[in-house]
């Protein structure tokens, strides 16, 4: 095993900084550093927090740490955020976020770009997840950028998405019927002390009633005012019921089969990053030549 995992595998927060970037970045020696880790993950529980922009989703997620820090967890952090047009880089940055947590050797934060990447979640995060894994960190919160419906890639990642909503916003319902109402396994309405919680509990109440789970889980909706710390511990116990009553091997199962699709498929398109997609569209889009003719040269040429 080498020196970096061996530390990795202790802990070591500055190991554990070194391997994230590694991985971020994509670099040769990310892919073999997982391989030696993996064997030491599947401990953590995966949380995914989404739900519509302003919604409150890192003030929430900064107090779910303190509560797991009040019972001695092990917290890792993973907020995915939007792409710098400029640098590449995440324009919100660890010090930005949780700043109460950043002398605690307990709590790892790590803020990632999106990078382009569609659905919110950037294309390392399943690697990052391990990492922290590996690292021994008992929960791994990952909180979305928080684009809409294409937030339901963290339901392939997360063993619990909590989706945070807010009264007064028809956006957040919109999103519901868009195809968040699928992934979430526990609804918090945030800032409930605000006009129109009960409104927007009938709403999701009524969206429930017309469809049901193949698991049989009813999400509950648990109110919340992250500002003040209400909601959290119940918020909490609400994801714990969830991980309690899935059936932890058959979810793993689903998930890792979800997972390994998008990891074939980045990996299928790393092998084609030299292929001019503009040239191809400009033949197609002029009826030169045709999609298929096109998919078919180019799947051949991967054979070869």
């Amino acid at each position: 095993m080498t020196e970096l995992a061996r530390r990795v595998l202790d802990g070591d927060p500055r190991a554990l900084a070194r391997a994230a970037t590694a991985i971020e970045n994509r670099s040769a020696a990310a892919e073999s550093l997982l391989k030696e880790l993996f064997p030491h993950t599947g401990r953590a529980s995966i949380i995914g927090i989404t739900g519509a922009p302003g919604a409150g989703k890192s003030t929430l997620t900064d107090r779910l740490v303190h509560e797991l820090r009040r019972e001695d967890k092990r917290v890792g952090v993973l907020a995915v955020d939007p792409t710098s047009p400029y640098t590449g880089g995440a324009f919100l940055g660890d010090r930005i976020r949780m700043l109460s947590h950043h002398a605690d050797p307990g709590v790892f934060i790590r803020s990632m770009a999106t990078r382009g990447h569609l659905g919110g979640l950037a294309a390392a995060t399943t690697d990052m997840a391990l990492l922290l894994d590996a690292a021994g960190k008992e929960v791994v919160l990952i909180e979305t950028v928080g684009v809409g419906q294409d937030e339901v890639e963290i339901a392939k990642l997360a063993d619990v998405t909590v989706v945070v909503l807010v009264p007064g916003m028809g956006d957040d319902v919109q999103a519901i019927k868009a195809g968040i109402m699928e992934i979430a396994d526990v609804f918090v309405i945030n800032k409930s002390d605000q006009p129109g919680p009960d409104r927007l509990e009938r709403e999701i109440l009524a969206l429930q009633s017309l469809s049901t789970r193949h698991d049989g889980w009813v999400p509950p909706l648990v109110r919340t005012v992250a500002t003040e710390g209400q909601g959290v511990a119940e918020t909490l116990a609400a994801m714990r019921s969830f991980l309690a009553l899935a059936g932890a091997k058959d979810r793993a199962v689903a998930n890792w089969s979800l997972r390994l699709r998008e990891m074939l498929r980045e990996r299928l398109l790393e092998q084609f990053a030299n292929i001019d997609f503009q040239a191809a569209a400009a033949e197609v889009a002029a009826r030169r030549s045709d999609p298929y003719t096109i998919i078919d040269a180019w799947t051949k040429q991967f054979q070869h």
